[in-house]
């Protein structure tokens, strides 16, 4: 049996997923709504593979991917996802993750990915696999061409940059997050140095841009 830990915020997708994927009788799924329970879950036993989206909230597919990875090396992660992957791939590749699949792809599709990473092997897009034909690849985030390799935002400071995006004052997030407003600001600081940007607006832009930011879409 392929024991399968899937990882999506949306309910209805992940039950979807879940459903299609287990019409093969060889593949149990356990499926959690945040990259919290799926630390938990990875307490309690052991997966093959995990499938894990790549923008959810506090906590995304990118970081989850880092963490589990460095729990566990051996960790076959497969980002599941409705973007496309390309801006985020530099990201990905530093994570440790093992394959990627599109959320439009079919049954069949999803299935051999699975397998393939039980196979250390991944399917990679036409798309992104003709950029991959120059050595020299680089993705900038526009600003400074600064690589987006070098983001390293932490899991506070993505909380953080998620209440800016919801909206939240300095104020209200301190609250929110049990920290001091003057911890906030400097948090915020070192995002904006980090995205290379220099406003609210252009961090929640970026952040969003970088899957870092939970957006409505899947």
């Amino acid at each position: 049996m392929i024991r399968i830990l899937l990882v999506d915020d949306h309910p209805s997708v992940g039950e979807g997923t879940k459903n299609m994927i287990e019409q093969d009788a060889d593949m149990e799924v356990t499926f959690v709504l945040s990259a919290m329970e799926a630390f938990d879950m990875l307490e309690q036993q052991r997966f093959d593979v995990i499938l894990c989206d790549l923008n959810m909230p506090t906590i995304s597919g990118i970081e989850f991917t880092k963490r589990a990875v460095q729990r566990d090396p051996e960790s076959k992660v497969v980002i599941y996802t409705g973007y496309e992957i390309s801006a985020h791939y530099n990201l990905l590749m530093e994570s440790g993750v093992t394959g990627f699949i599109s959320k439009t792809a079919s049954r069949e599709q999803l299935l051999n990915t699975i397998r393939c990473a039980l196979r250390n092997e991944a399917v990679i897009p036409v798309s992104l696999l003709k950029q991959l034909r120059r050595n020299d690849i680089k993705i900038s985030n526009n600003r400074d061409n600064q690589f987006i390799e070098e983001v390293s935002i932490n899991q506070k400071e993505q909380e953080i940059l998620q209440e800016v995006a919801s909206g939240k004052s300095n104020k209200d997030i301190a609250g929110k997050l049990l920290m001091s407003q003057r911890t906030v600001e400097y948090n915020l600081t070192r995002i904006f140095e980090k995205l290379s940007v220099h406003s609210r607006s252009e961090a929640i832009v970026e952040g969003k841009r970088l899957g870092l930011v939970r957006t409505e879409q899947f």
